[in-house]
């Protein structure tokens, strides 16, 4: 079973508020499902950090969720050496601790 999806998000700018559709993979490691990206910068987390609600788009369906960016380094070293093991294309694990994104998909409350 393969730990990625091609999915779609939508996030909103985190200057403009305007909402921006985009192409990306979702990663499950630990019973959970995670965004994330080979290291660079990357809009898309820039603007969950400033507006954690965003859309998941998968099997045409439209999930409101939120995101939880993971920043300690313990979580991102667990996680992160989950997923990158498993993708024969991602290089090291080390150059993704340093600058990938990485971001925990979790459920959104309606109305909080």
């Amino acid at each position: 079973m393969r730990i990625w999806q091609t999915v779609e998000i939508t996030t909103f700018g985190r200057r403009s508020g305007r909402p921006r559709r985009i192409e990306t993979w979702r990663y499950r490691a630990d019973g959970r499902y995670w965004l994330s990206g080979s290291p660079g910068r990357r809009d898309w987390y820039a603007n969950l950090v400033a507006h954690p609600d965003f859309v998941l788009h998968v099997d045409g369906k439209d999930f409101p969720v939120r995101a939880r960016p993971v920043t300690d380094p313990d979580e991102r070293a667990h996680i992160l050496g989950t997923i990158v093991p498993a993708l024969d294309w991602a290089g090291s694990l080390e150059s993704w601790l340093d600058g990938s994104p990485l971001v925990e998909i979790g459920h959104r409350v309606e109305g909080t």
